[in-house]
């Protein structure tokens, strides 16, 4: 008798769910295709977490630098692409009224070169650019006799100008953009008058919302609206009684991720923070919670800082008078276009994104530093959807799991009763892999046996066991006839991660 519809799609569905669990790991992986490289160690196939040494050729180098490199087979494939780079940037044709500093036979990634034209022309273009393991970036200026003015700058989309427009802008003039709230900007958010023409406008994007509110340990969100939680919101957090807060007391929802949490500590460990007096060697200890001024050698203004258990709150530095510029930003290959002329102060960051089809590998931020770009990302194609997301003990997926999902696609979990949930509620499938489960902790549960052992009961009640969640706080007292064998603050606990400290008495 044939199988009824509804029963065939549910066979199939069941067919495409074991197939996905059995092809989504793997246990070997096949020889890699070198890019200007070449196998350094034998073998041609790899079990699971097996490495492969390679090395490049001659004139080439990893973009770590580096004449070898190795990668690790994974579930998901090799970890990265075994690809070497030319290690020198080749300078192309100039023209003969544009000086470039300083000359050298051969430039090396992280080189960066100066522009000037000769007197009675302008220049239309950078006034420097770097060497890249992709090439020179931006692209060299040119210079002119006559250039020409600006109108008024473009709108940005879900953005605007943060200044007031005018009507004309003359070569070289910048504008300043921002993001609507609720938006992340991507590229330069500054554009600049190139000879009549705009540079390219940045993008802003709708960000991604955090999840639920972080969990701090030993301490409590103050006043927090209930989640999602949008781009730019932010948090501010407290430690419970006994317990200090270390680190900033704030955090912000950043494109989806929480800022740096803060740290709740035991009050009676807190650290001290030295601090050494500019004119001398000697050192000064100042205990937690001192706040201090202090002045830089030539600066007329006084700085701030607090010291919080062991470390100054913001940190005590003295920059150097001058910081370099770095070029303008480079143009990543297979990234959004991000074209601008304009030079960028030390710490500066900008924000990449790629192209469809394409996603980005390592830090999603270029960073200015010490005159030069750093940190510089890749925009790779991207991997065929992710697996079955990964199963969390004592907790389930609250949607039916399927065999594929899109880049892009969440899933949210829940836990057992009883248990509280650790961590993003909510993972993203993102270049074929899950973001970061959360857990599911279980409760901490008072235990007879244990308070009778270390001579001790609950203080607030006679009840002989007592369930409690993270980050409860029970107390706890001497049997009578006993006295404390541990400090006084023991015997307020709190439940982390299942686990309660008990004191002792005896």
């Amino acid at each position: 008798m044939p199988l009824r519809i509804s029963n065939m799609w549910l066979l199939v569905n069941v067919i495409l769910i074991l197939w996905a669990s059995c092809s989504h790991g793997q246990e070997t992986c096949d020889m890699p295709v070198f890019v200007n490289a070449r196998l350094k160690s034998g073998g041609t196939r790899f079990q699971l977490n097996d490495q492969l040494d390679f090395e490049c050729y001659d004139g080439y180098e990893s973009r770590h630098g580096r004449s070898m490199g190795s990668i690790v087979c994974s579930n998901s494939g090799w970890s990265d692409i075994p690809m070497c780079y030319e290690s020198n940037c080749r300078i192309p044709q100039i023209e003969k009224y544009l000086i470039v500093e300083p000359k050298k036979e051969k430039y090396k990634v992280g080189d960066v070169l100066k522009f000037s034209c000769r007197e009675g022309l302008t220049r239309v273009g950078p006034d420097s650019v770097q060497c890249y393991y992709f090439g020179w970036s931006p692209n060299f200026p040119t210079c002119k006799e006559l250039v020409k003015s600006c109108g008024t700058p473009p709108q940005l989309t879900n953005g605007a100008v943060n200044e007031t427009k005018k009507e004309k802008y003359e070569h070289d003039e910048v504008v300043d953009y921002v993001c609507n709230p609720g938006f992340l900007m991507k590229g330069p958010n500054k554009i600049q008058c190139v000879d009549g023409i705009w540079t390219t406008l940045p993008l802003c994007i709708e960000a991604r919302t955090c999840g639920n509110t972080p969990g701090l340990a030993y301490g409590y969100a103050l006043g927090s609206s209930a989640p999602p939680y949008h781009h730019g919101d932010s948090l501010e957090f407290n430690c419970k009684e006994t317990f200090t807060l270390t680190g900033y007391r704030s955090v912000t929802c950043v494109g989806g991720k929480w800022t740096q949490l803060p740290q709740c500590v035991a009050t009676n460990h807190s650290g001290k923070c030295k601090f050494s007096q500019l004119s001398g060697n000697e050192v000064v200890e100042f205990d937690h919670n001192t706040s201090i001024s202090y002045k830089c050698r030539r600066r007329l203004e006084y700085k701030y800082s607090v010291c919080i258990n062991g470390r100054w709150d913001p940190e005590v530095a003295c920059p150097e008078l001058q910081t370099q510029s770095c070029p303008p930003p480079p143009q990543i290959p297979n990234a959004q276009d991000m074209t601008t002329t304009v030079n960028y102060q030390d710490g500066g960051k900008i924000s990449i994104l790629c192209q469809e089809d394409y996603v980005i590998q390592d830090s999603e931020e270029v960073v200015c530093k010490g005159g030069r770009w750093q940190s510089i990302p890749r925009c790779v194609e991207s991997e065929r959807k992710c697996g079955p997301p990964p199963p969390i003990a004592n907790g389930e997926i609250i949607s039916w799991p399927l065999p594929v999902y899109a880049p892009g696609s969440s899933v949210e979990y829940k836990c057992q009763d009883l248990y509280t949930l650790w961590g993003n509620r909510n993972i993203i499938c993102s270049n074929g892999q899950w973001s970061e489960a959360p857990k599911c902790l279980g409760p901490c549960v008072t235990s007879e046996e244990i308070m009778r052992t270390h001579k001790i009961q609950l203080r607030w009640t006679d009840k002989k066991r007592l369930y409690l969640k993270i980050g409860d706080i029970v107390e706890f007292m001497c049997m009578y006839g006993y006295n404390r064998k541990t400090p006084a603050y023991t015997f307020r606990a709190s439940c982390q991660e299942g686990n309660l400290v008990y004191p002792v008495c005896g």
